[in-house]
């Protein structure tokens, strides 16, 4: 079942819009050389926040505004994109933001966050380790905790998914990174409302690839840890919710390595001077991985974030690997 209706896609697609206009698609032919595909890549780099997400959080707090007008404040857990999202749309809707990230989360997104307003506090070592937290400072604050994952937060994202498949006609296949899902499935239901064929395949980590084993068990399988530098797609625990949609609309999901990631944020500079972070790049390296199975097809890429910190993106230029020992 829809968790929203082509309409109300295309409603939330309008009120976004006013703050995030339509991002670019292009098909970048040096990536097609790379590739063997046509690529086409959707730039949710060119956000007001670096990201995707933005939309997802002013959709988010649209609905909140309007149906739990008593509330004063939120609080919420993030890698550093969703946080932005959140304190720039909270500050739009005159709310208090509170934003928990784990210990030695980027320097330049925690910088971010708090540009937008949000008061930012470091706990634990991961982002289900800053859940935890940011779930306990809501219950003893009074403050309203602003999930990861929610039909509103994926219809906002869904609008990227809505531009793209109306601006580029018969994809074959469209790579999309996993974090806690709201970007995959954002895709899966604009593909299904608009009655697309295109086959939709996640990315993982293959140090954090909970979602591809959860995806295979065909139930929530946590791990005990994750350890990649592509801290969007670093998460131990799937949502269930997410899993369900993924599972019943996703083609597969790809793992693919750190090495291959930071192949791919080289890829996007050289190719198209665009900056890509792990997340964002790890679609891309999805597609280099099949560059096989996916030569001549008209292929999708999700860009969905380029915000990576200044010495790691140095580093990788260089051709470090992202922990500076050489590739």
């Amino acid at each position: 079942m829809a968790l929203f209706t082509l309409s109300e896609l295309e409603a939330a697609a309008d009120f976004v819009h006013v703050t995030v206009p339509q991002t670019p698609q292009y098909a970048w032919p040096l990536l097609a050389k790379r590739t063997g595909a046509e690529v086409w890549v959707k730039h949710e780099n060119h956000t007001p926040t670096g990201a995707f997400k933005v939309r997802g959080g002013l959709v988010f707090m649209d609905e909140l505004k309007r149906t739990r007008p008593d509330v004063t404040g939120v609080v919420s857990a993030t890698r550093g994109n969703h946080g932005q999202s959140i304190a720039l749309a909270a500050r739009r809707a005159g709310l208090r933001s509170v934003i928990y990230v784990p210990h030695g989360n980027s320097i330049e997104k925690n910088a971010a966050m708090r540009a937008f307003g949000a008061e930012l506090f470091e706990h634990g070592v991961d982002f289900d380790a800053a859940k935890e937290a940011a779930q306990a400072k809501a219950t003893a604050e009074g403050l309203y905790f602003v999930p990861s994952f929610h039909p509103a937060l994926v219809k906002g994202v869904a609008t990227y998914a809505l531009e793209f498949f109306r601006a580029v006609a018969d994809l074959d296949t469209v790579y999309v990174p996993i974090g806690l899902g709201s970007g995959i499935c954002g895709v899966i239901e604009a593909r299904d409302l608009l009655g697309l064929k295109t086959k939709v395949v996640g990315v993982v980590s293959d140090q954090a690839d909970a979602y591809a084993l959860s995806f295979e068990a065909g139930h929530v399988v946590p791990v005990n840890s994750v350890n990649t530098f592509a801290d969007g797609i670093a998460v131990r625990v799937p949502d269930a919710e997410a899993l369900a949609i993924i599972r019943r609309g996703a083609d597969r999901i790809v793992r693919v390595t750190d090495a291959t990631i930071a192949d791919a944020i080289r890829a996007y500079f050289q190719d198209t001077h665009n900056v890509a972070e792990g997340a964002g790049a790890a679609p891309l390296a999805g597609l280099m991985s099949e560059r096989d199975r996916m030569i001549g097809k008209r292929v999708g890429v999700i860009l969905c974030g380029g915000n990576i910190d200044t010495a790691l993106f140095c580093r990788i230029l260089g051709g470090l690997s992202p922990d500076g020992g050489r590739v």
